[in-house]
């Protein structure tokens, strides 16, 4: 990876760990929130035969996890192509 100069690599950089801090800010919020947090609230509210609070901190949080994995190497090609470090 090479930078045009300095500004450009801080830029780079800066925009990266911004997309880093809030895919973690929505890992922290769907683990802690939801599958501890805001539980007994969601268990109210059944989904395909169990208890959403339940379902959310089983299988829902990983279905997030991994969208937010997807959603990373989306977002960080399409960085790298602003900054032209993209690989082709």
């Amino acid at each position: 990876m090479s930078f045009e100069n300095n500004d450009q690599a801080q830029g780079y950089w800066r925009e990266n760990l911004r997309l880093v801090l809030s895919l973690l800010a929505i890992w922290a919020a769907v683990s802690f929130g939801c599958g501890i947090l805001l539980v007994d609230v969601l268990n109210e509210i059944h989904f395909m035969g169990f208890k959403l609070g339940f379902w959310f901190a089983q299988q829902g949080a990983m279905y997030v996890f991994v969208a937010l994995i997807f959603v990373y190497a989306a977002k960080a090609n399409a960085l790298d192509k602003k900054y032209n470090v993209h690989e082709d």
